[in-house]
């Protein structure tokens, strides 16, 4: 008998669900079981134990109750993020395994590792208590967070009892990340550049499908970029190169950023990993047409400057909930220190997110 197919619920999308309106991916517990459902169809009789493990440390790690972190304060790169990237590469996997020869598919403990990567690829925006004193949001290290997960995960996956697997979890996380050339990127065995495939897509399908997208984009990624010295650029001293003046010219260079991302990098860098979605969903794949709503939807508010049609208010899933308020004073302290020292930026659509 063959594994019933994914629900999609289209009418009422809530704001903490994922594209299929089903899974509520601001809940660690909701994510794990909608996870190990598919891990566990797709490989029969496999072990979910370090996944299951990794889940529950990745809980604590973004809520500050694993041991010497403070617990995430990024207002966009927050929990329901991972958690909703990390199910898209859930079911990205079930659909490369469903669809390739024997030979050519990664296996549960492949699998795994990837899923475990996807649940740590933003560690590195959470602040070490001793090692990151001087910080004051986790925002401040946008620039070279991927290269921090990195770090994180060679310390964490021994835990776990995948201290081998280490070098391969450090270079596929910068699948999700800009901070080293994908190209350049050298793994022995080509199904783990699948898994960095995978892991990249899921990170930016999940987040441009999420129902508030825009909203994040305007209220917090901006507000991320400005404290991760994206926004605004320190290019010698005294000397600043705007990228982006706020969250509103922020989502009106989004609809070309979008564009080239899926040129360049969903179709090309990724080979077009996006396409296995719709092995799991019946041809259809509810990421890419939930993508297309919001970028139509942006491009019909940036064409009439109707910006009050953007008026949801997402919920924060914060390790740190002061954060929320914290946040905007550090980014007008910020930008306070620019004034009169700010020149037009020549390249204002670098975007890590």
């Amino acid at each position: 008998m063959s594994k019933p197919r994914p629900s999609i619920v289209t009418h009422d999308r809530r704001n903490d669900f994922d594209v299929t309106n089903t899974v509520q991916v601001s809940s660690s517990a909701a994510v794990r079981a909608a996870v190990q459902e598919i891990f566990s169809s797709t490989f029969p009789g496999a072990s979910f134990d370090s996944l299951w493990l990794a889940f529950y440390d990745f809980e604590r790690l973004f809520t500050g109750r694993f041991p010497g972190y403070l617990g995430c304060d990024t207002t966009y790169h927050d929990q329901q993020h991972t958690l909703d990237m990390t199910l898209a590469a859930a079911r990205l996997i079930e659909g490369y395994e469903r669809s390739v020869e024997p030979s050519d598919r990664l296996g549960p403990h492949r699998a795994q590792l990837a899923l475990i990567v996807s649940l740590f690829h933003d560690a590195g925006y959470i602040r070490h208590e001793e090692r990151d004193s001087d910080y004051k949001n986790g925002a401040e290290f946008t620039m070279y967070h991927v290269t921090r997960s990195a770090d994180f995960l060679r310390r964490y996956l021994p835990s776990l009892g995948l201290a081998k697997d280490t070098g391969v979890a450090s270079m596929i996380v910068h699948f999700t990340g800009y901070e080293l050339d994908i190209d350049n990127i050298e793994l022995d065995d080509p199904r783990d550049v699948i898994c960095g495939h995978l892991i990249g897509t899921a990170d930016l399908i999940a987040q441009m499908a999420d129902r508030c997208y825009l909203e994040k984009c305007r209220d917090r990624l901006y507000r991320e970029f400005v404290l991760g010295g994206v926004a605004v650029e320190n290019t010698k001293p005294g000397e600043y190169k705007v990228r982006y003046t706020s969250g509103e010219d922020l989502l009106k260079k989004t609809p070309f950023f979008y564009q080239q991302v899926s040129r360049d990098r969903l179709n090309l860098k990724f080979n077009r990993s996006y396409r296995y979605m719709e092995v799991v969903f019946d041809g259809r794949n509810p990421y890419i047409d939930a993508i297309r709503a919001n970028m139509t939807h942006l491009i019909r508010i940036i064409q009439s400057g109707d910006w009050s049609q953007l008026r949801r208010k997402p919920p924060f899933f914060l390790g740190v909930m002061a954060s929320a308020k914290e946040v905007e004073q550090l980014v007008k302290s910020q930008l306070s220190t620019y004034k009169g020292r700010l020149i037009e930026s020549q390249h204002p659509l670098f975007m890590p997110v």
